[in-house]
């Protein structure tokens, strides 16, 4: 991996695992609705963590989402289920944003958070 990839994966990381714990916070206050946005950002900047170690990036959601299918749970580097949670984070983050009247139940957003513990810590993993 060239150095500059391994240091925009550190740096990407770290950025999740702030945001991971910024959810937590928001967890313990009740703010469901942030929880699930700042949960999603956390595995999506670790996701992009791991995609620079191949030097891969998109400017779209979507795409960083479909680039880490292709690349690391299709060819089983990742399990399928982080790919799955990732898909669900970014289905309820949507939801949680930009839908008024949808109400979050807490059990919901703690498997949410759960599962975006569950990606970092699987990318943190990975990039040792």
């Amino acid at each position: 991996m060239k150095k500059q990839h391994q240091e925009l994966a550190a740096h990407r990381l770290q950025l999740a695992k702030e945001t991971l714990a910024d959810a937590q916070l928001l967890m313990e206050a009740d703010r469901l609705r942030s929880v699930v946005n700042r949960a999603y950002y956390a595995a999506f900047y670790a996701v992009r963590a791991v995609l620079a170690t191949k030097g891969l990036d998109s400017r779209r959601h979507s795409g960083v989402l479909s680039l880490f299918d292709t690349h690391f749970v299709l060819t089983e580097e990742f399990r399928r289920d982080l790919g799955r949670k990732l898909h669900e984070l970014f289905e309820a983050r949507l939801m949680s944003d930009y839908r008024e009247l949808v109400e979050l139940a807490s059990d919901q957003v703690d498997e949410l958070l759960a599962g975006a513990k569950d990606i970092v810590r699987a990318v943190d993993l990975y990039l040792k």
